[in-house]
């Protein structure tokens, strides 16, 4: 069920878009089955309605130089909703921080981090993270390799 009102074409053109976002508004009509006028209309309302938050490009880390994910499990000192906001506002701070989900269960947090190496996380970690309000206790993982990573959504 979704929160917003869009149909089997709305989906089409979504999961579309998010195969590959630069693709022409010629090639995507073909592919959608819709002239390019009433197709743009339905991205600019799928924009507006939030659904489109914007166009991004995916590129490959490790050949920029930052091999290295780490997810850190943080246990916070309090959970309050103002303690949450200026935690949440530190994290934003850090170039390194990809990703950062309050979660349920022992731990409060989950940061996806990512660094060229293990000197530059434990840069970030004395530097950055534990000089941080907040912090009961924190727990690192590495991720060995992806396995499966993917950006289109299960449209239907």
């Amino acid at each position: 069920m979704f929160l917003v009102e869009i149909d089997k074409t709305d989906r089409k053109i979504l999961a579309e878009l998010l195969r590959n976002g630069r693709q022409k508004l010629a090639d995507l009509s073909e592919t959608v089955g819709l002239s390019p006028t009433p197709l743009a209309r339905r991205i600019t309302r799928l924009e507006r309605m939030g659904v489109i938050e914007g166009y991004t490009t995916r590129v490959n880390q490790d050949k920029l130089g930052l091999p290295l994910n780490a997810f850190i499990f943080v246990e916070l000192e309090k959970q309050s909703r103002p303690a949450l906001e200026r935690f949440e506002s530190a994290l934003r701070r850090f170039d390194e921080v990809m990703e950062c989900y309050l979660m349920t269960g022992s731990r409060d947090i989950l940061i996806r981090v990512v660094a060229a190496d293990l000197r530059a996380f434990d840069r970030f970690i004395e530097e950055g993270l534990m000089q941080t309000e907040n912090i009961r206790s924190m727990r690192s993982s590495f991720a060995l390799r992806t396995m499966i990573r993917r950006d289109l959504l299960p449209l239907g």
